[in-house]
Formats: structure tokens, C-alpha cells, sequence
């Protein structure tokens, strides 16, 4: 490629689905998707032309739409630190995902492993650092920490919002402290999930182990992708993010399609599947 000649993006979707019939969060919280073809909306089309028939439309067919019953944590989404607390930065009210820094969406990537974790799991700041350590990366203000546990590979599973470990609150704290600002992982939740959290608290009656990681926006503001998918895909780092979110005024979070982007200058082996690219 020379010089006058632009380079091609490659995008690799780090987004899931929002779909029927799959397992994608607790029973009764998933999304509810109602589809239209173009045969079954002739009676959508038709009180806006009086007069018209059925068959005087191309083939019959009007028009594809579908109703969907969507909560703002379904889906691939962007928490908004107004969904962790009140508050945040020790004190200031917290951003609605309106309100979140778009800056934030759209940096550089670095992709934790830690699918060797079992599930329940919670990582600890050591754990960061040792992986850091592993893939030669120093962290970098408002880098975007990807996090790939064991959820990835059951998404759609019976076991999926139970499988994956947690970001800690001092793993997340690790990272806030150094300019982090949004952050992301494959499974249901950015902590350990409940059901594993639920025992520890059993045991202990320490509420403090409760969304730990979601808690530590009380002190440092930010966000985190949730429901992320082919991180597998991803390597270590070389890669952009970008994770606009929808713009809900004072929400808690917005649905995102959320992808990685690659240069021809810097394209690891990535199946072709999992590819597509822009000249």
C-alpha cells in the first residue's frame, strides 16, 4: 500500500445480539422481540393510502418492522455510573448515560484473559497487575480494559449469567486509580456473579461484598460494558474501541454495538469470520 493510498479498517464485533429464546440474563429480564414481515403489514401500510389494495404493492409486500420490549440492560450495553450509585467522585451526582463523556467511547483497547479463573472468581488488583505484566502493557489514561472471562463461551447457556469470575473492587479501583474510565466484560456482570457472591454473603453477612466492583464508582466515576461477546477473538492489545451508547435521557445505561478496530498496519491473526473491513 503507498503512501496516497488509505488505509483499510478492520472491525471485529465485540457486540452479542439482542434476541427471542436465548439466554441472555435471569428469567423474566430478557428482551421481548415481536417481528412484522412484509406480507403480515399490509394493514400498517394501507390507512395512510386510502384506496390502496394489497396487490397493487410490488409482490404483495409492504414493509418489515418489529416491537421490542427492551430493558436498558439487555443486550450489549453501556453502564452509566448512575446505575452503581447516586453518586460518584466521592460526592458529585452521578452521570446518566446522556451525560457520559463520549470521549470515554472511543480509545484504545487492552484485553485481560482471565478465562483460567474459575467461576466466582473475584480478581484482585495483584491479578491485574500480573496480567499487565504478562501482555507488556502500561496502563495508559482512559485506555479501555477489556475483561475475558469463562462467561464469553457460555453465552446462550443455561448456566451463562452464573458462569465467569468478577472484577473486585480493589481490581477496579487498580485501574481508576491510573485513568481508566470505561471498562468491559463478556459476562452478565462486571462482579462475580450473584450466585456465587450470594454464598460468600451467607457465610460472612459482609454486605460490603455485595456489586463490589460497581461500588468503587462512588470514589472515581466511570463505565462499563456489559455482555461483551468474541473477545476471545481479540489480542492483547493494537486495537481501538468503540461503544457509543444510545442517548436516553437520565438512563442508566444505553445498548451499544460495540467493535474493535484494527489498521492494516497492525492486524493479528483473526479468523476471517470474525472480520469486516472498510477500504
Amino acid at each position: 500500500m503507498n503512501s496516497t493510498t488509505a488505509a483499510t479498517r478492520h472491525f471485529v464485533d465485540i457486540s452479542i445480539h439482542l434476541e427471542n429464546d436465548v439466554i441472555s440474563d435471569p428469567p423474566g429480564l430478557g428482551p421481548k422481540i415481536n417481528y412484522t414481515n412484509h406480507q403480515m403489514s399490509f394493514e400498517q401500510i394501507s390507512p395512510f393510502f386510502p384506496g390502496l389494495k394489497k396487490e397493487d404493492l410490488p409482490d404483495g409486500e409492504a414493509w418489515a418492522v418489529e416491537d421490542v420490549q427492551l430493558n436498558t440492560h439487555n443486550g450489549t450495553h453501556l453502564d452509566a455510573p448512575y446505575h452503581f450509585h447516586s453518586t460518584m467522585n466521592e460526592g458529585e451526582p452521578s452521570l446518566s448515560i446522556d451525560e457520559v463523556d463520549l470521549n470515554w467511547c472511543f480509545q484504545p483497547g487492552i484485553k485481560l484473559d482471565f478465562r483460567h479463573f474459575e467461576d466466582g472468581y473475584v480478581v484482585t488488583a495483584q491479578d491485574v497487575e500480573d496480567e499487565l505484566k504478562r501482555i507488556g502493557h502500561s496502563l495508559q489514561p482512559l485506555d479501555i480494559v477489556l475483561v475475558n472471562t469463562g462467561a464469553g463461551a457460555r453465552y446462550g447457556q443455561p448456566d451463562y449469567v452464573r458462569s465467569g469470575c468478577g472484577m473486585g473492587f480493589e481490581a477496579t479501583m487498580y485501574l481508576l486509580e491510573r485513568g481508566v474510565r470505561l471498562t468491559g466484560t463478556d459476562a452478565w456482570s462486571w462482579d462475580a456473579p450473584f450466585a456465587h457472591t450470594a454464598k460468600k454473603f451467607a457465610e460472612t453477612g459482609d454486605a460490603s461484598l455485595i456489586w463490589e466492583g460497581h461500588k468503587a464508582g462512588r470514589l472515581i466515576g466511570y463505565c462499563h460494558l456489559e455482555k461483551l461477546g468474541n473477545l476471545a477473538a481479540l489480542p492483547a492489545s493494537g486495537f481501538m474501541v468503540s461503544c457509543f451508547p444510545v442517548k436516553i435521557r437520565g438512563a442508566s445505561a444505553g445498548w451499544t454495538r460495540a467493535v474493535a478496530i484494527f489498521d492494516s498496519n497492525f492486524l493479528p491473526s483473526i479468523p476471517a469470520s470474525n472480520l469486516a473491513s472498510s477500504g
